[in-house]
């Protein structure tokens, strides 16, 4: 098996991720303190309880929907024999995940935006949770595709920073 290719595999899933976590966080981090300091933006269209009803029931199902597909994308890794498929597939399955809990956050953001409603924190609260349940690492890889020991020790190995050519 290819190191590198493992090793470029693990890097693309968890700089993903990262990149996500790193566009949701500040847009509810600057409503939410926005709106914990005082201030009220007096231009902006208050939306209606049914609203409200519809945007924490389109979050809730944006919760379910990313945990359902993630795990049945995993459930395809058991049919897989090499590593490197496993991972591919564990990548756009976390990939996946990731942006339908970018979804979550925005769909909490904006609800907090327009209705001031702490249910909104709430749930933004329940996507970071998800957040970091579900950050690549290889142990959590390992338990989710349910990997032999080998495999699980190439992708701590491949998850480990390169060593410069002169340190090996």
């Amino acid at each position: 098996m290819d190191i590198q290719e493992i090793r470029k595999i693990y890097r693309q899933t968890e700089q993903r991720s990262l990149i996500v976590i790193l566009l949701a966080l500040p847009v509810f981090g600057v409503i939410y303190l926005f709106y914990d300091s005082g201030n009220q933006l007096e231009n902006l269209p208050g939306i209606s309880d049914f609203l409200v009803w519809v945007m924490s029931l389109t979050c809730i199902a944006v919760l379910i929907i990313q945990y359902v597909l993630f795990g049945k994308k995993i459930k395809l890794t058991f049919e897989k024999d090499e590593l490197v498929d496993k991972l591919k597939i564990y990548s756009q399955a976390t990939t996946q995940r990731y942006l339908l809990l970018l979804l979550g956050s925005m769909i909490s953001s904006v609800g907090l935006l327009l209705s001031k409603n702490p249910v909104f924190t709430l749930f933004f609260a329940i996507v970071l949770v998800f957040f970091s349940l579900a950050k690549p690492t290889p142990d959590r890889m390992a338990r989710l595709m349910k990997l032999k020991k080998e495999e699980k020790e190439l992708i701590r190995t491949a998850s480990r920073p390169e060593q410069p050519e002169s340190d090996k």
